[in-house]
């Protein structure tokens, strides 16, 4: 997370609207008040955008199962936000297994196996059928029909897997900002991200560079030291010494 970013609110009709127009990726809202655009990469990782085990559990927003029916219009998904039912105890599955794929994305992040419990509960989760996709005749995505919290959990949890077994798992990165722990899958052809979005860690390590780089050309010369005054100055050293 970066200064406890969460997803930028709105009414449904134009979370909606916004996501159907919208690039991949998530509007982050910092709790400054200031917006940026995110994208991880993969669904599986802005689900990760909603909370988290342990320290990222401050930032946490899926309170009750609106709250995640809230985050189906801007996610790559893009369904209304009634699409899916979602039940306590399915929030509760899908809070379980966002945190397992933080510790497992983290670790794989920073060249650390996972741990296996955290597989199983991506493995438990994929059991269960997924969301059937369908589209629109507007050619935007559809509601599945008859579709649950359960199935929208299984959507996720293949995902993730698809992620960590597939090409781009060794492209798995925390965001380069001090501050930043916001995860993303470098999809990019060079391979050099290293920001979460540009406009935020990006743009703001270019402005403490700069920073830096003025004040080190506006530093004054060192002043000569009032003990060295009046004196000889010191013999060269002998051409013998090492």
């Amino acid at each position: 997370m970066t200064d406890g970013a969460v997803p930028a609110a709105g009414n449904t009709a134009t979370r909606n609207q916004a996501a159907r127009n919208a690039p991949p990726g998530l509007l982050l809202t910092t709790p400054g008040g200031s917006r940026f655009h995110f994208d991880p990469g993969a669904l599986c990782l802005e689900l990760l955008t909603t909370g988290g085990p342990g320290p990222y559990a401050r930032y946490e927003v899926l309170h009750r199962p609106a709250d995640l029916a809230a985050w189906l219009p801007p996610s790559r998904l893009r369904l209304p936000a009634d699409a899916v039912r979602i039940s306590p105890a399915e929030l509760a599955g899908t809070r379980a297994l966002r945190d397992a794929l933080w510790r497992l994305a983290a670790a794989r992040a920073h060249g650390r196996p996972g741990e296996p419990a955290d597989y199983a509960v991506l493995n438990r989760a994929a059991e269960h059928p997924p969301l059937v996709p369908r589209i629109a005749p507007d050619g935007t995505a559809a509601a599945p029909p008859t579709a649950d919290g359960a199935q929208l959990t299984s959507t996720l949890a293949r995902d993730a897997i698809a992620l960590l077994t597939g090409p781009y798992a060794d492209r798995i990165r925390e965001c380069a900002g001090h501050d930043c722990r916001l995860i993303f899958v470098d999809t990019s052809r060079p391979g050099r991200r290293r920001w979460c979005s540009m406009e935020r860690c990006g743009n703001l390590h270019k402005v403490r560079a700069l920073r830096a780089r003025r004040e080190s050309q506006e530093a004054p010369p060192a002043a000569p030291d009032p003990a060295d005054s009046g004196r000889a100055p010191a013999d060269p050293p002998s051409e013998s010494m090492g």
